[in-house]
């Protein structure tokens, strides 16, 4: 199955007062040591997967270039990326590859490297069409400037655009949340993004909503009420103008699903680069050597210890490792000085809570007899008294084989997926890129 890989580039022009990325205001200077670190990364990757006892897969179906602002990089450093992605990775002929831009970076001669780049997807970081919000939280750009990037990509070919929007900005109303969502249809992209609020101590302004501040315009935050009937207002304009939802905060017209996001929540295998990027493979079927020797010299520190796979063909006994997970620092002093990689192994559980977590983010949910059929009769042993007890609080629903999250079950999906996980399971599953 071929992979999905994805870059990370943690900078940005200036820091939104919502971000809880892993991501930095730095100096150009910084951006030139950073990409040459991770073309190293490239250039190893085969050997590094090799001894986590991983399987790479020899093709790539999409790239994916996130951040931060990949789009204040230098045209030279984009193209260098690209170039080493395609020296490495065999890519498909119709690979799926995005770039996240910040409106206002897309000059021409950036559309024009994106192009040289075969970039054929961009995802627009624009949060709100209404310039009061926009600026209230850090973001560089006005609605104008969206709308002339926009064309600009349209003329060079590039139309599969997404677009992010924020539910619960400082000072947005349900009017003009409707003006955004308004806005976001008449530009005709393909693809939107809807993601609410996040409110915790990795942001600044969640840090001053939890201290009850009023730094970054926190006093003019809608309340947890507002900013799900915003969300739910999201579901429903957009899915009348044709936009429908198939992921808890991705919307598409036909055909323009994220291909590569997709790979996330359907578990299939991906490769990240860069500061924070997780990966997951499918696990070897058998114990890669020398995996404790380099163990034992930190080349891959974990945060707790957690013993490395066990052999595939040991699945009978319910202790075999189907994946593996891990994922690079998530602070760039750390990354550039190489610090230990975090690994997690798969358990056949944990891939299991995963295939539930994972999947019931997709609108078309989680068909029960496919995971039968996969492991066994007996694997929804631990899982069918929660979808019962989800379903009976309207949660879940039940259509055939198939479960899938209800409106109200969106709105508290996290409450959802935990019930899903075992607690005495000592191996973690790891994180996934949002993005």
């Amino acid at each position: 199955m071929p992979l999905g890989i994805y870059l990370s580039v943690p900078f940005c022009k200036s820091k939104c007062s919502y971000c809880n990325f892993a991501s930095d205001v730095f100096s150009k200077g910084a951006f030139e040591n950073y990409v040459a670190r991770v073309l190293e990364d490239i250039s190893q990757r085969r050997a590094v997967v090799a001894e986590l006892g991983g399987v790479l897969e020899q093709g790539a179906a999409s790239v994916y270039l996130g951040g931060g602002t990949p789009s204040i990089l230098e045209s030279s450093q984009l193209v260098r990326i690209f170039e080493a992605v395609r020296g490495e990775f065999a890519l498909t002929a119709d690979a799926e590859i995005t770039v996240e831009c910040a409106p206002g970076t897309l000059s021409p001669d950036l559309i024009e490297t994106l192009v040289q780049c075969g970039v054929n997807r961009v995802s627009l970081g624009v949060q709100s069409f209404v310039d009061q919000e926009a600026r209230s939280v850090g973001r560089l750009h006005e609605r104008s400037t969206v709308l002339e990037e926009i064309a600009r990509l349209r003329t060079a070919g590039i139309v599969n655009i997404n677009i992010d929007l924020i539910a619960g900005l400082p000072h947005q109303t349900a009017a003009s949340w409707e003006f955004s969502l308004a806005e976001m249809i008449a530009a005709g992209a393909p693809h939107a993004s809807v993601y609410m609020l996040e409110v915790d101590e990795d942001s600044r302004l969640g840090r001053e909503l939890i201290a009850g501040g009023t730094r970054y315009h926190a006093h003019f935050v809608p309340d947890d009420g507002a900013t799900a009937d915003f969300y739910e207002q999201a579901c429903e304009t957009l899915n009348a103008a044709g936009v429908e939802q198939y992921e808890i905060s991705n919307f598409a017209r036909p055909g323009a699903e994220s291909r590569h996001n997709l790979k996330y929540w359907t578990r299939q295998p991906y490769l990240g680069f860069g500061v924070d990027a997780h990966s997951m493979l499918s696990a070897e079927s058998r114990r890669p050597s020398g995996a404790e020797a380099l163990i034992e010299h930190g080349a891959f520190g974990t945060a707790e210890a957690v013993p490395f796979p066990k052999t595939v063909e040991n699945r009978a006994d319910g202790a075999g490792i189907e994946a593996v997970r891990f994922s690079t620092p998530d602070s760039l002093d750390a990354y550039m000085n190489r610090a230990a990689l975090t690994v997690t192994p798969v358990s056949e559980q944990a891939a299991l809570e995963e295939s539930f977590f994972l999947g019931l983010r997709l609108n078309c949910g989680v068909d029960l007899e496919r995971i039968r059929a996969r492991r066994g009769a007996e694997s929804l042993a631990s899982c069918e008294p929660v979808i019962e007890e989800c379903a009976d609080e309207g949660l879940l629903e039940k259509q055939g084989s198939v479960v899938r999250l209800t409106a109200r079950g969106r709105l508290l999906s996290n409450e959802v997926f935990a019930r899903f996980l075992v607690q005495e399971r000592k191996v973690g599953t790891g994180h996934v890129n949002p993005r």
